[in-house]
């Protein structure tokens, strides 16, 4: 890597850090040119733009995200184990990120009704981790592992509710129970949906229970299999 492109890439990495405690939105140049002791001048050279600099903030927490959450979930064999450990490792990553902070979680709070280029890349992000999830998701349905009539999208919503649970109750009321309630409830959510040897298993007991009432593209597109 050349000289420009490592201070680059070291500048992304320092705006990464002030983005997650201070948001996006307040990430400016000044303070990532006082962390990185370089002039203003000195950073700005390196980005078109303070939204230049956010945009390439976001590209790099994808980055991260792929290497450790989706890449290392893909060696698992395909199906359950392989969804199994795509969200265990979403959990620990989300456990995490609540002392140090989401940009993905703080960015919907900033740019839900902030229409422009960051928006559209934060939203891009999210659905591209969205797709390669359901992905995952399917593979287990054709492995006959999960319910064949199973609704994914429904699935998937069910899971980001979990996630930001743990996000707010780790983050806002550090609670130290909140991962492994997380875990609990992500278990119990897959256990709802399972097939059974004939299509009667705990997954459809656990959906009529539920039904009467009764508690039951991008870097990441590239990197789905």
């Amino acid at each position: 890597m050349r000289k420009g492109e490592q201070t680059r890439a070291s500048i992304v990495a320092a705006a990464l850090e002030l983005a997650a405690r201070d948001g996006l939105e307040g990430l400016t140049i000044g303070a990532l040119a006082e962390r990185m002791q370089m002039s203003k001048s000195g950073v700005f050279a390196h980005f078109g733009s303070r939204e230049d600099l956010q945009i390439a903030v976001l590209k790099e927490y994808e980055r991260r995200f792929v290497q450790e959450v989706l890449v290392p979930g893909l060696k698992a064999p395909r199906g359950l184990p392989r969804l199994r450990a795509i969200l265990a490792r979403w959990l620990d990553r989300t456990a995490i990120e609540a002392a140090s902070g989401c940009i993905w979680i703080s960015g919907a709070t900033e740019y839900d009704d902030r229409p422009g280029a960051v928006r559209e890349e934060l939203v891009g992000t999210v659905r591209g981790w969205q797709r390669e999830l359901s992905r995952a998701i399917r593979q287990a349905v054709e492995t006959g592992e999960l319910l064949p009539d199973l609704d994914v999208d429904e699935l998937v919503f069910q899971l980001y509710g979990v996630i930001l649970v743990l996000h707010h109750d780790g983050r806002l009321l550090n609670s130290p129970d909140a991962l492994p309630r997380a875990r609990r409830s992500v278990d119990r959510l897959i256990d709802s949906y399972r097939a059974g040897p004939a299509g009667d298993g705990p997954g459809q007991g656990a959906r009529a229970g539920a039904e009467s009432g009764s508690p039951p593209d991008r870097q990441l597109a590239r990197a789905g299999g």
